[in-house]
């Protein structure tokens, strides 16, 4: 693995842990899935406007739009959704966390459900994942975390997990990019019908909420894809994912420092844990490939 390559797995993780934080952000001044929808739909339009001038087409295989829909259902109006919906209640740390788990859920699954062999190491590290999981959630517990947000965030990664083992032997074919904006549409014309159904729209305009809201369509939104797709381009997607053992780290320490939310001795303990638990299941992944 190059030097670039690892600047660009470093800045991708950096940005992808941040979207927690500026998301607690958004849902203290907007309603969380009239928010996301709005932000679905701004990415969505720029995305393809960009597919568009690099050529790609609206034209796609089946297998490229069974992703647009599972994504934009399972990724976007789900796992996002949720996510949006739970920071309500609960802290942008705790739905980071949670969502860091996602590497591990894969993992169990390919092993458990599709008989994938996972080496010794791997294991081990699925069992230091979830005990790091669970020291950090006990804390919060304990703290008095609202267990509905918790649950919802759990909910989430579940769903991101679906999505993943449904596309595993997906053939990109090109026109990503336009996947990438097809699948955010699909999920703000979800969250738009779901939101109108339940929320009232009372937006409280500050300059918070509107930085938020630009850096989380742009960063999280459309620039920390493209880098993880130069990234998978680079390297391969199994060495791009042992990235991810830098989320909660990041997602911990980025909410510590704009948000103020308390870092805890369990906190810093079980983040370490789950980080290296991730990076055990990745390597031994990477080994086996």
């Amino acid at each position: 693995m190059d030097l670039r390559a690892i600047g660009m797995g470093l800045l991708f993780a950096l940005i992808w842990s941040s979207a927690f934080t500026s998301a607690r952000i958004i849902v203290a001044d907007a309603p969380p899935l009239a928010s996301l929808a709005l932000r679905f739909l701004v990415s969505g339009v720029i995305g393809i406007a960009i597919a568009k001038a690099f050529g790609q087409s609206m034209r796609l295989t089946r297998d490229q739009w069974k992703a647009t829909l599972v994504f934009g259902l399972c990724q976007n109006a789900l796992y996002l959704g949720l996510n949006f919906f739970a920071m309500q209640t609960i802290e942008a740390s705790a739905a980071s966390i949670i969502a860091s788990s996602m590497p591990l859920m894969v993992a169990l699954s390919t092993w458990l459900i599709f008989r994938e062999r996972l080496p010794l190491f791997g294991v081990s590290g699925l069992a230091l994942g979830i005990i790091g999981v669970t020291m950090i959630m006990a804390s919060r517990i304990e703290d008095g975390i609202d267990i509905r947000g918790v649950i919802y965030c759990v909910i989430a990664a579940i769903a991101l997990t679906v999505a993943t083992l449904s596309m595993r032997n997906l053939s990109s074919g090109g026109n990503l990019l336009m996947v990438v904006g097809l699948q955010m549409l699909v999920g703000a014309a979800i969250l738009a019908v779901v939101s109108a159904g339940t929320e009232t729209i009372n937006v409280t305009l500050s300059a918070p909420l509107i930085i938020a809201f630009i850096y989380t369509t742009l960063a999280p939104g459309l620039f920390a894809t493209w880098i993880w797709f130069k990234l998978v381009e680079r390297i391969g997607a199994v060495r791009a994912a042992t990235f991810h053992f830098l989320n909660p780290f990041f997602g911990v320490a980025i909410a510590a420092a704009i948000l103020g939310e308390n870092l805890g001795l369990y906190d810093i303990i079980g983040v370490t844990i789950i980080a290296a638990g991730i990076l055990a299941v990745q390597l031994s992944r990477q080994r086996k490939t």
